[in-house]
């Protein structure tokens, strides 16, 4: 059995940016865990969880996308409209940079050799 790349995202990478996200706005920015999960579409229980080390810990988050996410805080910070356009930013990022491909490969060892890897799926 296999994964999607798409289903990688959805279950392990979409959550592992939301917990640096939260991470960035509730220490660095110092926003409550109530007003954090609103601007991230998630509860103030998930960004708790998320804090605890409860949720997304099966993928991790390179230093240079844990810099750009830091960087989205940033903006989200001065409009948390932007915060869904700065996750597909990352998202595409990660696909780019072949990030995604680590997660996706810890998930789909069976089909490696099937792989074609294209960053623009």
């Amino acid at each position: 059995m296999y994964l999607l790349p798409q289903e990688v995202e959805v279950w392990y990478i979409i959550p592992a940016i939301r917990k640096e996200l939260a991470k960035q706005l509730t220490k660095k920015h110092e926003l409550s865990y109530e007003k954090a999960g609103n601007i991230l579409g998630i509860s103030k229980a998930a960004v708790s969880q998320y804090l605890s080390n409860k949720r997304a810990n099966k993928a991790k988050l390179s230093l240079e996308i844990k810099k750009e996410v830091a960087k989205s805080a940033k903006l989200i910070m001065k409009s948390p409209k932007v915060a869904m356009v700065e996750v597909q930013r990352i998202l595409r990022l990660m696909k780019v940079k072949k990030c995604s491909c680590d997660v996706c490969k810890k998930y789909n060892k069976d089909i490696l050799q099937y792989c074609n890897c294209d960053p623009k799926y």
